[in-house]
């Protein structure tokens, strides 16, 4: 009660926090008057006057109240705008690095120019990140002005950039681009092979627009560069039609988790038809041997029984396009993993494409902490205020409109089903229309827009559909919904970026009717006349009520619906919001609680009656949660999960970081070597071991194998009081003198080079495949919880194991390689063309339960260079011990243990028959 009483009085947290900004902001407008005298050019000269002040030791802090007056200014006569003093307080919110949220039409947009040109002023690279290319094309060219006019460079980042094209935008003041492209510059940066290839700068400083989408939504799953391996087109062809014919009895689904499983009958009925297909390896289909087909086959049965056509996916030209469940948007080029994305294509019966090898990966959550300071704006973040903090130390700030809101929020109307609800819409919206006032509906899926568009059709209403099928004309259909009479239906309307303005839009309508039109006195006058119309319309619409705003179903996230309410009452306009619920809807059906369904089943309600109460408001929004919560969990378990990577990954970039930078690494191979045959002799002579219990041939063999070459082993036995240290001593300095030996021939600075890219391509390949070995163990460590142990902690523990041996395995190649591969002095070889290398995949992939994407690559990735640094100045041989080009025993059956013919004193195995 004190609490509440407390609140009343003194206002909440957030309130008093904003408050306390009014000096700042006041500060700000004292300085509005002085520079208004100001000529263009003594404003453009600020820029150049912050900088100094910054040599001289003023902090950013210092500078806000003059910069922020200064961009004010300046936007009033290069865009025609001003920013309000709540914008203001937007602007400093986003500089201290929290969280903006602003209600939709309050000017976003407006507001990142403050911070941005703030934090750009130190040089050190501001990055605006944005949910789609079109609105990082349309911020960069449109708030570019801006800050163009003041004197700073812009840049921007999009799909198919030439690298020297993202080198410059990288350099540049301000970079506008997506979350995923700058997520895949950081990765395939760190698969390049030197410094002058890398095209992003040390992280400095971020604005993320519609923050809870690209951290909150899309943070589910991270990014992942991958290559092709093998087709396997006729397995996926096979199952799926082995999937297709089993009856529903035969397995259960988990809506909740979108899983799928076979019942003991489905078991026993799937081995006798992959037994008849020839499939199975054995009769028992859980036997190792059939692994590869198990894990398939529950892939043909997720895609065939939870997959659906025009709600998670359409197909347009012969491909299958996934569609962003929180945007309602295609996602050209995305791909699900785990050959998910396959069994969806063999389903369809589009062409399979191969699958794909994790090369590189990392989640929102850790890239975007890599900057030292992070805010973000958005529309609805309060309700994920816990998670903002708990995973980036986010604080979210509620900043209050300019105008109150005067939109009407109407309490949800329930209807026992799809068919009375989706009647009782078309009622509503056919009422609506012939007031004039313009309606936006709201659904989740495709098929539901498609539904309802049918009925509209058959009420008589004229409309227009915004899904996935209509994305070019996204912005245009946006756009023009505030007009009279207008009904829209879009699919989704998070992060649209365009502003539903009542009465229409003057600039889109000026670019549709006058596009072509030349300037002059005649253009002049069509513009005038078209801002009349639409102050006009404005008017009528204002009258009729404002934007009613239709969901025909609950989101599972409470966000999804405020965004959608949020299109209505913009700037002060009036406003109405109203959802239509029923018993068969998804969120209701899968997450209801049981209690909701038995109550509204034995109330007796009439086939089109609808009814409301806070009540039911209530039980949706606590279903709403429990959603909301799962899905928390999710981020947080591929969070923790990916934390464990990201250990590991900062290593090995850091390494790769120091070898690229190092004129030589002669310091970092010897340790290798040293480190390699202490491992060696460790193997084969444990220490507190007597010498009869070493493995004396094992360690020939491996001494043989890793350092070429055959030391009298035996001999050091006999002496009296051999030591495991003695024999490390010996190998080293044998070791030594053999690299010197082989080095004679070659200059200083070619040896250097080779060493230099030998060990970078070591280290990239055995990262590659520890991120395999971590993608399979990821998918199987839960199987440890049926053993009474922490999956989490069984994962730490498997993967820090496996890094160690990734070390090792890299100390060793490295070493085997320097002393045993065929270096050849050689002339430049005549320029050659290379071959096709098969293209990488950029992809957004669930780790967990493989739901999302990959992402075909824009050819912008590059593979690291195996031994580019030798280019023209020698010839690296990968067969180790000196074997010549031709295989002597091609062709032939050969015993692998056999001596190898072409001289190089090896086994077989170790030569031309490496594996």
């Amino acid at each position: 009660m004190w609490q509440t009483i407390a609140k009343s009085v003194f206002g909440s947290a957030n309130d008093r926090y904003v408050r306390s900004l009014d000096k700042i902001v006041a500060r700000i407008n004292a300085l509005e008057t002085q520079l208004e005298d100001f000529s263009d050019d003594e404003l453009k000269a600020q820029t150049a006057k912050f900088r100094l002040k910054l040599e001289e030791g003023a902090t950013l802090d210092d500078l806000l109240p003059e910069a922020f007056a200064t961009v004010r200014e300046a936007s009033r006569r290069v865009l025609g705008m001003r920013h309000f003093d709540v914008q203001m307080v937007g602007g400093i919110t986003l500089h201290r690095g929290e969280i903006a949220e602003m209600k939709t039409g309050e000017g976003k947009t407006l507001v990142a120019t403050l911070a941005t040109y703030l934090n750009a002023i130190e040089g050190k690279g501001v990055h605006v990140v944005t949910v789609n290319d079109y609105l990082a094309r349309r911020d960069a060219e449109w708030m570019g002005q801006l800050h163009k006019w003041l004197g700073l460079t812009v840049g921007v980042i999009v799909p198919n950039l030439p690298e020297h094209a993202r080198r410059e935008a990288y350099a540049a003041d301000i970079t506008y681009g997506t979350n995923n492209e700058f997520g895949f510059d950081y990765l395939r940066d760190n698969m390049k092979d030197s410094r002058a290839k890398m095209v992003q700068r040390p992280f400095n400083f971020a604005i993320v627009d519609e923050v809870d989408s690209i951290l909150i939504d899309e943070a589910r799953t991270p990014l992942i560069i991958s290559g092709p391996t093998e087709d396997k087109s006729e397995l996926y062809v096979a199952l799926d039609k082995i999937v297709k014919g089993l009856e529903e009895e035969f397995y259960e689904k988990d809506e909740k988790a979108r899983n799928i499983q076979l019942t003991e009958d489905g078991v026993e009925e799937v081995e006798k038809r992959l037994i008849a297909a020839g499939l199975l390896e054995s009769d028992n289909l859980y036997d190792i041997e059939n692994t590869q087909v198990v894990h398939h086959l529950d892939q043909a049965l997720r895609a065939v029984v939870m997959f659906k056509k025009d709600t998670d996916y359409i197909v347009k030209d012969d491909k299958v396009v996934i569609i962003d469940e929180f945007t309602g948007r295609m996602m050209d080029g995305r791909r699900w993993s785990n050959g998910l994305h396959q069994a969806v294509e063999a389903k369809e019966g589009v062409e399979i494409q191969p699958e794909n090898q994790t090369m590189a990966s990392i989640t929102f959550q850790n890239y975007f902490r890599m900057y030292p300071k992070l805010s973000g704006m958005t529309g609805t973040a309060s309700t994920e205020a816990s998670e903002f903090w708990d995973i980036y130390k986010l604080n979210v700030v509620e900043i209050p409109t300019n105008v109150p809101v005067r939109r009407i929020d109407e309490e949800d109307e329930f209807y026992k089903n799809t068919q009375d609800k989706f009647l009782a819409i078309a009622k509503a919206i056919k009422e609506k229309n012939e007031l004039g006032q313009p309606v936006l509906v709201g659904t989740v899926s495709i098929e539901k827009s498609e539904l309802l568009s049918q009925f509209l059709d058959k009420e008589g209403v004229k409309h227009n559909v915004l899904n996935a099928r209509m994305h070019e004309q996204e912005a245009h259909i946006v756009a023009q919904a505030g007009r009279i009479g207008a009904v829209t239906i879009a699919t989704n309307m998070a992060g649209r970026g365009t502003d539903i303005q009542l009465g229409g839009n003057v600039e889109f309508r000026t670019d549709d009717e006058l596009g072509l039109m030349e300037d002059g006195p005649e253009k002049d006058a069509a513009i005038a006349r078209i801002k009349a119309e639409v102050a006009e319309e404005r008017q009528k619409v204002l009258d009729a009520g404002g934007l009613f705003v239709l969901g025909t179903e609950r989101h599972e996230s409470r966000r999804i619906d405020n965004q959608l309410r949020g299109r209505s009452g913009r700037q002060g306009d009036p406003g109405l919001s109203r959802f239509y619920l029923c018993l068969e809807d998804d969120l209701l059906r899968i997450f209801g609680p049981d209690t909701l369904f038995a109550k509204m089943m034995n109330s007796n309600l009439e086939d089109g009656e609808a009814i409301g109460s806070k009540w039911l408001s209530k039980a949706i929004e606590t279903a709403q949660k429990k959603v909301e919560a799962r899905n928390y969990e999710m981020r947080k378990q591929v969070v923790q999960y990916d934390d464990v990577m990201n250990d590991q990954r900062k290593v090995i970039y850091e390494q790769r970081a120091e070898i690229m930078d190092s004129e030589t690494v002669d310091d970092v191979v010897e340790d290798m070597r040293q480190d390699a045959i202490n491992a060696i002799v460790a193997t084969a002579c444990p220490p507190g071991s007597y010498p009869e219990q070493w493995d004396v041939e094992g360690l020939k063999t491996k001494v043989e194998d890793v350092l070429g070459m055959t030391p009298p082993i035996d001999n050091w036995l006999e002496e009296d009081a051999v030591e495991p240290e003695m024999i490390e001593e010996r190998l080293q300095d044998l070791a030594k003198q053999r690299l010197e030996d082989r080095t004679r021939d070659f200059e200083e600075p070619m040896w250097r080079r080779a060493e230099k890219g030998i060990l970078l391509q070591q280290l990239d390949h055995h990262w590659k495949e520890h991120l395999a070995t971590l993608d399979a163990l990821r998918q199987v460590v839960f199987l440890r919880a049926y053993a009474q142990k922490q999956p989490l902690n069984e994962y730490k523990q498997e993967a820090f194991g496996l890094f160690e041996m990734m070390l090792e395995s890299i100390r060793e190649s490295v070493t085997k390689i320097l002393l045993t591969a065929d270096f050849r002095a050689a002339a430049p070889p005549p320029p050659r063309e290379l071959p096709q290398l098969p293209e990488f995949m950029t992809g957004h992939i669930d780790p967990l339960t493989g739901e999302d994407n990959s992402n075909d690559g824009d050819g912008s990735a590059q593979r690291p260079a195996l031994f580019g640094a030798l280019a023209g100045s020698v010839m690296a041989q990968a067969s180790p011990g000196g074997a010549n080009r031709e295989d002597p025993y091609a062709g032939k059956v050969t015993n692998r243990n056999a001596p190898c013919p072409c001289g190089s004193g090896n086994k077989y195995k170790h030569c031309h028959g490496a594996v």
